[in-house]
Protein backbone atom coordinates (compact mmCIF):
# COMPACT_ATOMS: atom_id res chain seq x y z
CA UNK A 1 0.00 0.00 0.00
CA UNK A 2 2.22 3.10 -1.62
CA UNK A 3 2.05 6.47 0.83
CA UNK A 4 0.80 9.72 -1.63
CA UNK A 5 3.59 12.28 -1.47
CA UNK A 6 2.02 15.34 -3.59
CA UNK A 7 5.09 17.52 -5.05
CA UNK A 8 3.60 20.50 -2.38
CA UNK A 9 4.89 17.92 0.23
CA UNK A 10 8.77 18.01 -1.29
CA UNK A 11 8.81 21.18 -2.31
CA UNK A 12 7.55 23.47 0.43
CA UNK A 13 7.98 27.27 1.04
CA UNK A 14 8.93 28.05 3.95
CA UNK A 15 12.04 30.06 6.34
CA UNK A 16 15.70 28.82 6.50
CA UNK A 17 18.21 27.89 7.56
CA UNK A 18 17.36 24.03 8.02
CA UNK A 19 14.02 21.67 7.35
CA UNK A 20 14.67 19.07 9.67
CA UNK A 21 15.65 21.60 12.31
CA UNK A 22 13.92 25.07 11.81
CA UNK A 23 10.92 24.61 9.49
CA UNK A 24 10.12 21.08 11.62
CA UNK A 25 10.18 22.22 14.42
CA UNK A 26 8.47 25.03 13.71
CA UNK A 27 5.05 23.18 12.33
CA UNK A 28 5.82 21.14 15.80
CA UNK A 29 5.11 23.88 17.51
CA UNK A 30 1.99 24.79 15.02
CA UNK A 31 0.80 21.36 15.71
CA UNK A 32 1.48 21.45 19.69
CA UNK A 33 -1.16 24.18 19.83
CA UNK A 34 -3.43 22.84 17.80
CA UNK A 35 -3.74 19.72 20.26
CA UNK A 36 -3.95 22.26 22.73
CA UNK A 37 -7.40 23.71 21.04
CA UNK A 38 -8.38 20.79 20.33
CA UNK A 39 -8.84 19.38 23.73
CA UNK A 40 -9.63 23.10 25.02
CA UNK A 41 -6.86 23.31 26.67
CA UNK A 42 -4.54 26.56 25.51
CA UNK A 43 -6.95 29.24 27.72
CA UNK A 44 -5.33 27.71 31.03
CA UNK A 45 -2.15 27.50 29.81
CA UNK A 46 0.55 28.98 32.11
CA UNK A 47 3.76 27.50 31.06
CA UNK A 48 5.19 25.91 28.25
CA UNK A 49 8.76 23.79 28.04
CA UNK A 50 10.29 22.40 25.06
CA UNK A 51 12.69 19.61 25.17
CA UNK A 52 15.01 19.18 22.11
CA UNK A 53 16.66 15.48 21.81
CA UNK A 54 19.81 14.17 19.40
CA UNK A 55 20.64 16.38 16.40
CA UNK A 56 18.35 19.09 17.27
CA UNK A 57 19.99 19.38 20.73
CA UNK A 58 23.50 18.85 19.06
CA UNK A 59 22.95 21.17 15.73
CA UNK A 60 20.01 23.28 17.18
CA UNK A 61 21.91 26.62 18.25
CA UNK A 62 23.34 26.76 15.08
CA UNK A 63 20.15 25.74 12.99
CA UNK A 64 17.79 28.27 14.97
CA UNK A 65 15.63 25.70 16.42
CA UNK A 66 15.61 27.48 19.45
CA UNK A 67 13.90 30.03 17.34
CA UNK A 68 11.68 28.72 15.28
CA UNK A 69 9.61 26.96 18.30
CA UNK A 70 9.42 30.02 19.62
CA UNK A 71 7.95 31.55 16.25
CA UNK A 72 5.93 28.56 15.95
CA UNK A 73 4.39 28.74 19.76
CA UNK A 74 4.16 32.46 18.91
CA UNK A 75 1.39 31.30 15.73
CA UNK A 76 3.57 32.82 13.52
CA UNK A 77 3.34 31.35 9.85
CA UNK A 78 6.70 30.41 8.57
CA UNK A 79 5.45 30.02 4.64
CA UNK A 80 4.10 34.28 5.19
CA UNK A 81 5.94 35.51 8.24
CA UNK A 82 7.69 39.24 6.96
CA UNK A 83 11.29 37.46 7.65
CA UNK A 84 11.76 41.06 8.22
CA UNK A 85 9.50 40.67 11.60
CA UNK A 86 11.29 37.48 12.98
CA UNK A 87 13.96 39.54 14.52
CA UNK A 88 11.93 41.50 16.44
CA UNK A 89 9.28 39.03 17.39
CA UNK A 90 12.45 37.19 19.34
CA UNK A 91 13.94 40.21 20.91
CA UNK A 92 10.36 40.84 21.89
CA UNK A 93 10.21 37.21 23.94
CA UNK A 94 13.25 37.54 25.12
CA UNK A 95 13.25 41.07 26.80
CA UNK A 96 10.07 40.73 28.47
CA UNK A 97 10.26 37.22 29.70
CA UNK A 98 7.07 36.32 27.68
CA UNK A 99 5.42 34.81 24.61
CA UNK A 100 2.12 35.25 23.02
CA UNK A 101 0.95 31.35 22.96
CA UNK A 102 -0.64 31.05 19.43
CA UNK A 103 -1.40 34.64 19.19
CA UNK A 104 -3.45 34.41 21.56
CA UNK A 105 -2.89 34.33 25.09
CA UNK A 106 0.59 35.81 26.83
CA UNK A 107 2.18 33.39 29.28
CA UNK A 108 5.47 33.96 31.05
CA UNK A 109 8.54 32.27 29.29
CA UNK A 110 12.13 32.49 30.19
CA UNK A 111 13.81 30.89 27.25
CA UNK A 112 17.41 30.00 28.58
CA UNK A 113 15.29 27.60 30.81
CA UNK A 114 12.09 26.71 29.18
CA UNK A 115 13.82 25.50 25.73
CA UNK A 116 16.40 22.34 27.06
CA UNK A 117 18.97 21.21 25.05
CA UNK A 118 19.44 16.82 25.64
CA UNK A 119 22.35 15.39 24.14
CA UNK A 120 20.68 12.27 24.49
CA UNK A 121 18.82 10.65 21.33
CA UNK A 122 14.81 9.93 21.31
CA UNK A 123 14.71 5.62 20.16
CA UNK A 124 12.16 6.62 17.19
CA UNK A 125 14.41 9.54 15.55
CA UNK A 126 17.52 11.56 15.46
CA UNK A 127 15.32 14.77 15.49
CA UNK A 128 12.84 14.75 18.50
CA UNK A 129 11.14 17.15 20.94
CA UNK A 130 8.68 17.16 23.62
CA UNK A 131 6.46 19.62 24.71
CA UNK A 132 4.91 20.16 27.92
CA UNK A 133 2.50 22.55 28.97
CA UNK A 134 1.45 23.50 32.07
CA UNK A 135 -2.05 24.35 33.21
CA UNK A 136 -3.89 26.54 36.02
CA UNK A 137 -4.94 23.60 38.03
CA UNK A 138 -1.09 21.93 38.03
CA UNK A 139 -2.04 19.18 35.03
CA UNK A 140 -0.09 18.58 32.45
CA UNK A 141 -0.36 18.26 28.73
CA UNK A 142 3.04 16.55 27.12
CA UNK A 143 3.52 15.65 23.49
CA UNK A 144 6.36 14.33 21.54
CA UNK A 145 7.35 15.22 17.73
CA UNK A 146 10.00 14.16 15.09
CA UNK A 147 11.22 16.13 12.42
CA UNK A 148 12.83 13.31 9.95
CA UNK A 149 13.66 15.86 7.29
CA UNK A 150 12.01 18.48 4.61
CA UNK A 151 10.13 19.79 6.93
CA UNK A 152 7.68 16.55 7.85
CA UNK A 153 6.89 16.09 11.08
CA UNK A 154 5.32 12.93 12.40
CA UNK A 155 4.22 11.46 15.68
CA UNK A 156 5.51 7.96 16.79
CA UNK A 157 1.89 6.68 17.48
CA UNK A 158 0.28 8.17 14.22
CA UNK A 159 2.39 6.87 11.92
CA UNK A 160 -0.66 4.67 10.73
CA UNK A 161 -3.10 7.09 11.61
CA UNK A 162 -6.58 6.52 9.18
CA UNK A 163 -6.37 9.67 7.63
CA UNK A 164 -2.95 8.95 6.06
CA UNK A 165 -4.08 5.47 5.45
CA UNK A 166 -7.31 6.60 3.18
CA UNK A 167 -4.70 9.04 1.41
CA UNK A 168 -2.75 6.48 -0.08
CA UNK A 169 -5.70 5.16 -2.11
CA UNK A 170 -5.96 8.65 -3.66
CA UNK A 171 -3.62 8.83 -6.32
CA UNK A 172 -4.45 7.01 -10.13
CA UNK A 173 -1.01 6.05 -10.27
CA UNK A 174 0.39 5.10 -6.62
CA UNK A 175 3.74 4.78 -6.45
CA UNK A 176 6.57 3.61 -3.85
CA UNK A 177 9.61 2.52 -6.31
CA UNK A 178 10.94 3.72 -9.74
CA UNK A 179 10.15 0.48 -11.77
CA UNK A 180 6.63 1.01 -10.49
CA UNK A 181 6.98 4.99 -12.05
CA UNK A 182 8.72 3.55 -14.81
CA UNK A 183 5.63 0.70 -15.38
CA UNK A 184 2.86 3.78 -15.56
CA UNK A 185 4.40 5.67 -18.14
CA UNK A 186 4.99 2.81 -20.14
CA UNK A 187 1.38 1.33 -20.06
CA UNK A 188 -0.11 4.65 -20.34
CA UNK A 189 2.37 5.62 -22.73
CA UNK A 190 2.96 9.14 -20.61
CA UNK A 191 6.24 11.13 -19.12
CA UNK A 192 7.21 10.87 -15.70
CA UNK A 193 5.43 15.16 -15.47
CA UNK A 194 2.59 13.76 -17.36
CA UNK A 195 2.22 10.98 -14.58
CA UNK A 196 2.43 13.49 -11.54
CA UNK A 197 0.44 15.77 -12.80
CA UNK A 198 -2.43 13.29 -13.03
CA UNK A 199 -1.62 11.85 -9.77
CA UNK A 200 -2.05 15.88 -8.49
CA UNK A 201 -5.27 16.34 -9.57
CA UNK A 202 -6.18 13.69 -7.68
CA UNK A 203 -6.55 16.18 -5.03
CA UNK A 204 -6.49 19.87 -6.64
CA UNK A 205 -7.92 21.58 -9.60
CA UNK A 206 -5.64 22.09 -12.11
CA UNK A 207 -5.96 26.22 -11.84
CA UNK A 208 -4.84 25.27 -8.18
CA UNK A 209 -1.74 22.84 -9.19
CA UNK A 210 -0.75 25.51 -11.95
CA UNK A 211 -0.77 28.57 -9.45
CA UNK A 212 0.72 26.85 -6.65
CA UNK A 213 4.14 25.40 -8.95
CA UNK A 214 4.62 29.00 -10.33
CA UNK A 215 4.61 29.99 -6.46
CA UNK A 216 7.26 27.84 -5.95
CA UNK A 217 9.39 29.35 -8.88
CA UNK A 218 8.67 32.33 -8.02
CA UNK A 219 9.79 32.01 -4.72
CA UNK A 220 13.03 30.29 -5.76
CA UNK A 221 13.46 33.01 -8.24
CA UNK A 222 13.17 35.56 -5.86
CA UNK A 223 15.60 33.83 -3.05
CA UNK A 224 17.85 33.73 -6.13
CA UNK A 225 17.33 37.10 -6.97
CA UNK A 226 17.79 38.66 -3.17
CA UNK A 227 20.69 36.50 -2.62
CA UNK A 228 22.40 37.43 -5.91
CA UNK A 229 22.23 40.94 -4.65
CA UNK A 230 22.71 41.04 -1.10
CA UNK A 231 26.35 41.09 0.41
CA UNK A 232 28.45 41.25 3.72
CA UNK A 233 28.73 38.64 6.87
CA UNK A 234 26.12 36.07 7.76
CA UNK A 235 25.10 35.70 10.53
CA UNK A 236 26.13 32.79 13.45
CA UNK A 237 29.94 33.75 14.56
CA UNK A 238 31.51 31.88 11.62
CA UNK A 239 32.36 35.10 9.73
CA UNK A 240 30.96 33.74 6.50
CA UNK A 241 31.13 36.14 3.81
CA UNK A 242 28.60 36.11 1.17
CA UNK A 243 30.19 35.55 -2.48
CA UNK A 244 27.02 35.35 -4.27
CA UNK A 245 27.17 39.18 -4.67
CA UNK A 246 30.55 39.57 -6.23
CA UNK A 247 30.28 37.02 -8.47
CA UNK A 248 27.16 37.88 -9.77
CA UNK A 249 28.58 41.57 -10.09
CA UNK A 250 31.35 40.47 -11.96
CA UNK A 251 29.16 38.11 -14.21
CA UNK A 252 26.31 40.74 -15.36
CA UNK A 253 28.69 43.52 -15.91
CA UNK A 254 26.45 46.96 -16.47
CA UNK A 255 22.81 45.07 -17.04
CA UNK A 256 19.74 47.04 -16.74
CA UNK A 257 16.87 45.45 -14.58
CA UNK A 258 14.32 45.75 -11.84
CA UNK A 259 12.73 42.99 -10.81
CA UNK A 260 13.78 39.16 -10.70
CA UNK A 261 12.24 38.76 -14.22
CA UNK A 262 14.07 41.39 -15.90
CA UNK A 263 17.30 40.15 -14.52
CA UNK A 264 16.14 36.10 -16.07
CA UNK A 265 16.25 38.03 -19.37
CA UNK A 266 19.07 39.96 -18.82
CA UNK A 267 21.29 37.18 -18.06
CA UNK A 268 20.09 35.49 -21.09
CA UNK A 269 22.10 38.13 -23.02
CA UNK A 270 25.09 37.47 -20.89
CA UNK A 271 28.12 35.65 -22.54
CA UNK A 272 28.05 31.92 -22.57
CA UNK A 273 31.02 29.64 -22.57
CA UNK A 274 32.08 26.72 -20.02
CA UNK A 275 33.77 28.97 -16.78
CA UNK A 276 30.73 31.58 -17.51
CA UNK A 277 28.07 28.42 -16.88
CA UNK A 278 29.87 26.86 -14.07
CA UNK A 279 30.22 30.37 -12.57
CA UNK A 280 26.63 31.41 -13.19
CA UNK A 281 24.72 27.70 -11.94
CA UNK A 282 27.23 27.98 -8.74
CA UNK A 283 26.09 32.07 -8.48
CA UNK A 284 22.67 30.29 -7.99
CA UNK A 285 23.34 27.85 -5.86
CA UNK A 286 25.36 30.10 -3.74
CA UNK A 287 22.88 33.07 -3.57
CA UNK A 288 19.78 30.95 -2.68
CA UNK A 289 21.69 29.22 0.18
CA UNK A 290 23.38 32.25 1.87
CA UNK A 291 19.58 33.52 1.71
CA UNK A 292 18.85 30.28 3.60
CA UNK A 293 21.68 30.52 6.07
CA UNK A 294 20.52 34.20 6.80
CA UNK A 295 16.59 33.17 8.31
CA UNK A 296 15.44 34.34 4.48
CA UNK A 297 12.83 32.33 2.69
CA UNK A 298 13.39 29.52 0.70
CA UNK A 299 12.00 26.57 -1.01
CA UNK A 300 13.22 22.89 0.54
CA UNK A 301 13.81 21.20 -2.09
CA UNK A 302 13.92 18.49 -0.53
CA UNK A 303 15.17 20.55 2.42
CA UNK A 304 16.47 23.58 2.98
CA UNK A 305 20.20 22.84 3.61
CA UNK A 306 19.96 21.40 -0.38
CA UNK A 307 17.49 24.26 -1.54
CA UNK A 308 20.19 25.63 -3.68
CA UNK A 309 20.48 23.16 -6.51
CA UNK A 310 17.16 22.37 -7.79
CA UNK A 311 16.87 26.60 -8.62
CA UNK A 312 20.21 26.75 -9.84
CA UNK A 313 19.45 23.69 -12.25
CA UNK A 314 16.39 25.28 -13.38
CA UNK A 315 17.69 28.71 -13.65
CA UNK A 316 20.70 27.11 -16.06
CA UNK A 317 18.04 25.84 -18.24
CA UNK A 318 15.79 28.87 -18.78
CA UNK A 319 18.87 30.95 -19.07
CA UNK A 320 21.51 29.17 -20.65
CA UNK A 321 19.73 26.02 -22.86
CA UNK A 322 16.30 26.90 -23.45
CA UNK A 323 15.65 31.29 -24.03
CA UNK A 324 11.88 30.29 -25.16
CA UNK A 325 11.13 28.31 -22.29
CA UNK A 326 8.36 29.55 -19.57
CA UNK A 327 5.76 28.36 -17.41
CA UNK A 328 5.36 25.15 -19.19
CA UNK A 329 8.76 23.80 -18.76
CA UNK A 330 9.30 24.90 -14.72
CA UNK A 331 6.14 23.32 -14.01
CA UNK A 332 7.50 20.06 -15.88
CA UNK A 333 10.92 20.16 -14.06
CA UNK A 334 8.92 20.64 -10.69
CA UNK A 335 6.42 18.05 -10.81
CA UNK A 336 9.73 15.21 -11.97
CA UNK A 337 11.75 16.61 -9.26
CA UNK A 338 9.16 16.15 -6.82
CA UNK A 339 8.48 12.85 -7.88
CA UNK A 340 12.11 11.69 -7.56
CA UNK A 341 12.11 12.75 -3.89
CA UNK A 342 9.44 11.10 -2.85
CA UNK A 343 10.81 8.53 -3.60
CA UNK A 344 14.09 8.72 -2.12
CA UNK A 345 11.62 9.52 1.03
CA UNK A 346 9.99 6.62 1.00
CA UNK A 347 13.11 4.28 0.48
CA UNK A 348 15.47 5.77 2.05
CA UNK A 349 15.83 9.04 3.93
CA UNK A 350 15.85 12.75 3.32
CA UNK A 351 17.14 13.79 6.47
CA UNK A 352 20.75 14.19 6.96
CA UNK A 353 20.24 13.62 10.45
CA UNK A 354 19.61 10.01 9.57
CA UNK A 355 21.42 9.52 6.33
CA UNK A 356 24.07 12.45 6.37
CA UNK A 357 24.46 15.01 3.30
CA UNK A 358 23.53 12.14 0.74
CA UNK A 359 20.28 12.51 1.81
CA UNK A 360 19.72 16.62 1.58
CA UNK A 361 22.53 17.58 -1.49
CA UNK A 362 22.68 14.20 -3.00
CA UNK A 363 18.40 13.84 -3.19
CA UNK A 364 18.64 17.66 -4.55
CA UNK A 365 20.64 16.35 -7.17
CA UNK A 366 19.05 13.57 -8.27
CA UNK A 367 15.97 15.46 -8.36
CA UNK A 368 17.46 18.05 -10.18
CA UNK A 369 19.45 16.20 -12.61
CA UNK A 370 15.90 13.78 -13.40
CA UNK A 371 13.85 17.22 -14.23
CA UNK A 372 16.58 18.38 -16.57
CA UNK A 373 17.00 15.06 -17.90
CA UNK A 374 13.09 15.26 -19.00
CA UNK A 375 13.53 18.87 -19.75
CA UNK A 376 16.08 18.31 -22.40
CA UNK A 377 13.89 15.71 -24.35
CA UNK A 378 15.10 12.55 -22.18
CA UNK A 379 12.72 9.67 -22.12
CA UNK A 380 11.31 8.24 -18.99
CA UNK A 381 14.33 5.07 -18.47
CA UNK A 382 16.69 8.43 -19.08
CA UNK A 383 15.38 10.40 -16.70
CA UNK A 384 15.35 7.65 -13.80
CA UNK A 385 18.99 7.25 -15.10
CA UNK A 386 19.75 10.80 -14.69
CA UNK A 387 18.36 10.20 -11.21
CA UNK A 388 20.47 7.22 -10.34
CA UNK A 389 24.00 8.70 -11.78
CA UNK A 390 23.58 11.67 -9.57
CA UNK A 391 22.94 10.30 -6.36
CA UNK A 392 25.64 7.43 -7.18
CA UNK A 393 28.38 9.87 -6.78
CA UNK A 394 26.65 11.11 -3.70
CA UNK A 395 26.72 8.13 -1.93
CA UNK A 396 28.25 8.44 1.40
CA UNK A 397 28.28 12.19 1.53
CA UNK A 398 28.56 13.10 5.27
CA UNK A 399 26.65 16.09 7.18
CA UNK A 400 29.59 17.66 9.30
CA UNK A 401 28.63 21.08 9.42
CA UNK A 402 30.77 23.72 11.36
CA UNK A 403 29.49 25.22 14.53
CA UNK A 404 26.08 23.66 13.42
CA UNK A 405 25.50 26.12 10.89
CA UNK A 406 24.34 25.33 7.70
CA UNK A 407 27.00 27.30 6.35
CA UNK A 408 30.40 25.32 5.82
CA UNK A 409 30.91 23.11 3.79
CA UNK A 410 26.90 23.12 3.59
CA UNK A 411 26.31 26.12 0.70
CA UNK A 412 29.01 24.77 -1.56
CA UNK A 413 28.13 21.54 -1.59
CA UNK A 414 25.09 23.17 -3.29
CA UNK A 415 27.21 24.08 -5.79
CA UNK A 416 28.53 20.98 -6.26
CA UNK A 417 24.91 18.85 -6.29
CA UNK A 418 24.02 21.12 -8.99
CA UNK A 419 26.95 20.94 -11.56
CA UNK A 420 26.69 16.99 -10.96
CA UNK A 421 22.82 17.34 -11.51
CA UNK A 422 23.52 18.82 -15.09
CA UNK A 423 26.53 16.15 -15.87
CA UNK A 424 24.45 13.37 -15.06
CA UNK A 425 21.21 14.60 -17.00
CA UNK A 426 24.28 14.85 -20.30
CA UNK A 427 25.30 11.29 -19.35
CA UNK A 428 22.04 10.00 -19.21
CA UNK A 429 20.85 11.84 -22.27
CA UNK A 430 24.32 9.91 -24.31
CA UNK A 431 23.21 6.43 -23.08
CA UNK A 432 21.12 3.75 -24.23
CA UNK A 433 19.21 2.51 -20.95
CA UNK A 434 19.13 -1.18 -22.30
CA UNK A 435 22.79 -0.84 -21.35
CA UNK A 436 22.38 0.49 -18.11
CA UNK A 437 23.94 -1.63 -14.82
CA UNK A 438 22.48 -0.29 -12.00
CA UNK A 439 18.30 0.55 -11.53
CA UNK A 440 17.31 3.69 -9.71
CA UNK A 441 15.90 1.73 -6.71
CA UNK A 442 19.36 -0.25 -6.04
CA UNK A 443 20.69 2.93 -5.26
CA UNK A 444 17.66 4.10 -3.66
CA UNK A 445 18.54 1.15 -1.05
CA UNK A 446 22.12 1.38 -1.22
CA UNK A 447 21.72 5.41 0.24
CA UNK A 448 19.22 3.93 2.64
CA UNK A 449 21.91 1.09 3.89
CA UNK A 450 24.58 3.15 3.28
CA UNK A 451 23.03 5.36 6.22
CA UNK A 452 22.22 2.98 8.35
CA UNK A 453 25.85 1.84 8.30
CA UNK A 454 27.66 5.66 8.42
CA UNK A 455 28.65 6.75 12.22
CA UNK A 456 26.30 8.96 14.04
CA UNK A 457 29.05 11.52 14.43
CA UNK A 458 28.72 12.40 10.59
CA UNK A 459 25.03 12.49 10.72
CA UNK A 460 24.61 16.22 11.69
CA UNK A 461 25.14 16.45 15.01
CA UNK A 462 28.72 17.98 14.43
CA UNK A 463 30.62 15.44 16.39
CA UNK A 464 32.72 14.73 13.49
CA UNK A 465 34.34 15.81 10.09
CA UNK A 466 34.67 19.27 9.14
CA UNK A 467 33.00 20.21 12.70
CA UNK A 468 36.10 19.46 14.72
CA UNK A 469 38.76 19.29 12.04
CA UNK A 470 37.77 23.06 11.99
CA UNK A 471 36.90 25.32 14.96
CA UNK A 472 35.07 28.62 15.73
CA UNK A 473 38.25 30.10 16.22
CA UNK A 474 39.60 29.21 13.12
CA UNK A 475 37.26 30.96 11.27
Amino acid sequence: MEECISVFDMLKIGVGPSSSHTLGPWRAAERFLSELRNENLLSVVNRVKIDLYGSLSLTGKGHATDLAVMLGLSGQDPEYIPVENIDGIIKSIESKNEINLGNEKPIPFYFLQDIVFNKNFLPFHANGMTFTAYMTDESEYVSTFYSIGGGFVVKEERINAKKKTQIKFAFPYPIEKAAELLDFCKKENKSISEIVYENEKSMRTEAVIDHELMRIWKTMLECMYIGCHSEGILPGGLNVRRRAFDMHQNLIGLANYDSPQTWLEEIRKTEVKFRQILKWVSCFALAVNEVNAALGRVVTAPTNGSAGVIPAVLMYYLVIENHNAGEKEIKQFLMVAGEIGSIFKKGSTISAAMGGCQAEIGVSSSMAAAALCELMGGTPEQVLMAAEIAMEHHLGLTCDPIGGLVQIPCIERNTMGAIKAINAAELALETDPKNAKVPLDKVVDTMWQTAKDMNNKYKETSEGGLAIAVNMADC
